[in-house]
C-alpha cells in the first residue's frame, strides 16, 4: 500500500503503461517513501490480475509470492546495513564471503556495508538471464541508487546500455545528482511529489505522534523522517546541543564533545548544518524552517554571528560532512567544530 500522498504520483504513472520504460528512476526528498511506492509499483508490475490503475489484486498468486518475499521474477537490491535494519533478506548473501569475515568461533567480524557492491549488481545478470517463471515480465528495485560504489554502477550501466528484454528496473534516489549521469540518462526519471504540510501533518497525528509541525519541520517536511524523529532515542541528546548552540558564544565546545562522543558523527553534523541553515535563514529572511520554535534564539545569534566567519565555518562543517563516514575520533571531531562554531561570535 502507498502512503496517501502519493496517489497522484500512481495514477499519473499509469500513463506510462503502455510503453513502459526499461529502468525508470523515483527520485525525490529523503523521507517521503520512495521505497515503499517503487514496491507496491514491482507488485502492480508482477500481479496477474491488476485493476485498471496498476493496482495490485492482493490475492493472486504473484501477489502473495511477492508479500511473502518469495516471487521468482522480482528481486530488491540493498546495502547490507540497510537490508538488516529493515529485515530484508540481502540479495547478494554471498556465504562464502560470509564465512571468510567470521572468526574461528563462528561470530561475523565484518561491519555491514553501507555501499550496494558490485557482487550484488553481478547477481543480477543470472536473473536477467532467465525467462520468466510466470510468462510475464521480471522486475528489480535498487534503493537507494546513490549507494551504488564505482564498481557496482559501471557493471549497472552496462546492463542499462543492453537492458534484457522483459526485465523492469525500479531505481529509487535521494540524491540523483550523486548518480552516475549516464545511469540517469538511461533511465525514464520521475520526480515523486513531497507532500504539503497539512497532508504530512494530518498523517502523522494519526500516527499518534504528538507535536506534528514541530518535527515535520526538523525533517524539512519529509513525514517519515518526521515520525522516525519522534521515535529517536537520542532526542534529550539533540534537545542539550540545540541548547548549546542557542548559548552561541557560550557553547561549551568541550563538553559536546565529552557529551556527544558515543553518537554516530553523520547524526551530530546533521544537526549543526540545520542549525547553520536556520541562522542564515533567520537573518536573511526573519524565517527559521528547522527549528521555528527557537526562533528567539537564532535571532539573537544571528545578530551577534561575523560574516565572514560564518563562512569560513560553514566549510569546515562541509569538508567533515565529506569524511564523516571514515573511522575518525568523534570526541575530537565535535570539539574542533563547536570551538569552530563559538568563532563565529568573537
Amino acid at each position: 500500500m502507498i502512503y496517501p500522498w502519493q496517489t497522484d504520483d500512481w495514477n499519473r504513472l499509469q500513463q506510462l503503461r503502455a510503453h513502459w520504460p526499461h529502468a525508470l528512476l523515483l527520485h525525490g526528498q529523503a523521507g517521503i517513501g520512495k521505497l515503499r511506492f517503487a514496491q507496491h509499483l514491482a507488485q502492480g508490475l508482477l500481479c496477474e490480475s491488476a485493476s485498471p490503475n496498476g493496482e495490485p489484486c492482493g490475492a493472486c498468486a504473484a501477489c502473495n509470492w511477492f508479500t511473502q518475499g518469495n516471487h521468482p521474477d522480482y528481486r530488491i537490491v540493498l546495502p547490507e546495513a540497510l537490508a538488516a535494519e529493515a529485515g530484508f533478506a540481502s540479495a547478494a548473501a554471498d556465504e562464502k564471503a560470509d564465512k571468510a569475515d567470521a572468526d574461528e568461533g563462528g561470530k561475523k567480524t565484518r561491519t555491514p556495508s553501507k555501499e550496494i557492491k558490485i557482487e550484488q549488481v553481478r547477481a543480477l545478470l543470472d536473473f536477467c538471464g532467465v525467462g520468466s517463471h510466470r510468462g510475464g515480465v521480471r522486475v528489480v528495485v535498487l534503493y537507494p541508487a546513490e549507494a551504488l560504489n564505482v564498481a557496482a554502477a559501471n557493471a549497472l550501466l552496462k546492463t542499462l546500455e543492453e537492458p534484457p528484454a522483459g526485465v523492469v528496473f525500479l531505481l529509487a534516489s535521494a540524491r540523483i545528482d550523486r548518480l552516475l549521469p549516464t545511469i540517469v540518462s538511461r533511465c525514464r526519471q520521475w520526480p515523486m511529489t513531497t507532500p504539503s504540510s497539512e497532508a504530512a501533518t494530518a498523517w502523522l497525528v494519526a500516527q499518534g505522534v504528538g507535536d506534528a509541525p514541530g518535527l515535520l519541520a526538523e525533517a524539512g517536511g519529509a513525514p517519515l523522517a518526521a515520525l522516525a524523529l519522534a521515535g529517536d532515542e537520542n532526542r534529550p541528546l539533540r534537545d542539550w546541543t540545540l541548547k548549546q548552540l542557542a548559548a552561541g558564544p557560550n557553547c561549551d565546545a568541550f563538553a559536546c564533545g565529552e557529551t556527544l562522543q558515543k553518537l554516530p558523527v553523520p547524526l551530530v553534523l546533521g544537526w549543526l548544518q540545520r542549525w547553520m541553515y536556520d541562522l542564515l535563514a533567520q537573518r536573511v529572511a526573519g524565517t527559521p524552517r528547522y527549528f521555528p520554535d527557537a526562533s528567539a534564539a537564532l535571532a539573537r545569534c544571528a545578530s551577534q554571528a561575523d560574516a565572514n566567519a560564518f563562512a569560513r565555518f560553514m566549510r569546515m562543517v562541509t569538508r567533515q560532512r565529506a569524511v564523516e563516514n571514515h573511522p575518525l575520533n568523534p570526541r575530537l571531531v565535535f570539539e574542533e567544530l563547536f570551538l569552530g562554531y563559538r568563532d563565529l561570535f568573537v
